[in-house]
């Protein structure tokens, strides 16, 4: 077994992942829940199996991460303006922000890069699928798994079905092209999307539900379509009790307890 195979079974070995992602300040910035990564990374329960952050905060999160049995650090390589909602961005050109050496030398043990395709230019497409192939090519050289993220342009203007045929061509390109994990949305045929998909695919929380109740039926439902684990941000982190939210998740991703059960 090579390290990218010890590392991407670590990050499951619980059978499903719970990944939690405080990594939106590099698109955002400070957003509530967080303003203060320091600060952020204590409302992380040490019991989940990754934290997604960008490369450049790791140095500004104590010492979270040298704790014994600390989650891994997954970072985000590329940046895309396809994220910058608030400037009202959707062309989606891809850019290295961050090499895997650098990651590496910084603490990231997995690596996130993105795919975003059908910008409107098959030109940007190609330079997109570039990046990617390059990032991953070397994180592969290095021992670091990739959890490739596929993330459709254009994402707020789909209709479901829209959405779920991107996401379904799009993770089996990513697994094409040499992902070890596969990151996206949650989609109306979700078992469609894991069952043409041959590397584990997690879900994600994306926009910031009502209630927590709300936010653990959908991993409840991710999980039970076929994710391999859930990746969640503002649902994990904008709420009340973090800790205690996150300690629910880990209940329902990997131990299969209903939402109701978990949330008491």
């Amino acid at each position: 077994m090579n390290a990218i195979e010890l590392k991407t079974r670590k990050l499951i070995s619980s059978q499903r992942a719970v990944i939690v992602a405080c990594d939106h300040g590099e698109f955002d910035g400070p957003i509530p829940g967080m303003i203060n990564l320091a600060e952020t990374i204590k409302r992380i329960n040490p019991a989940v199996d990754g934290v997604l952050l960008s490369p450049g905060m790791i140095r500004h999160t104590g010492d979270y991460f040298t704790c014994k049995g600390a989650p891994l650090i997954v970072g985000r390589l590329n940046w895309d303006t396809v994220y910058c909602f608030h400037w009202n961005y959707n062309d989606a050109p891809a850019v290295e922000a961050f090499l895997p050496e650098e990651a590496a030398a910084l603490g990231v043990e997995v690596a996130l890069v993105s795919l975003t395709l059908r910008t409107g230019s098959e030109e940007r497409d190609a330079r997109n699928v570039e990046v990617f192939r390059r990032l991953a090519a070397q994180c592969h050289r290095l021992g670091m798994p990739v959890i490739g993220e596929y993330f459709p342009a254009y994402s707020d203007t789909l209709t479901p079905d829209e959405m779920h045929q991107q996401v379904k061509i799009g993770c089996r390109i990513l697994a094409e092209l040499g992902a070890d994990m596969i990151k996206t949305f949650y989609t109306n045929a979700f078992k469609e999307v894991v069952a043409g998909c041959p590397v584990p695919v997690f879900a994600l929380g994306a926009a910031k539900l009502p209630t927590p109740l709300d936010a653990l039926r959908l991993a409840y439902n991710e999980v039970s379509d076929g994710a391999q684990g859930v990746v969640f941000g503002r649902n994990a982190l904008q709420v009340e009790n973090p800790l205690q939210f996150q300690a629910a998740l880990i209940d329902v991703v990997r131990n299969g307890i209903l939402p109701e059960q978990a949330w008491v």
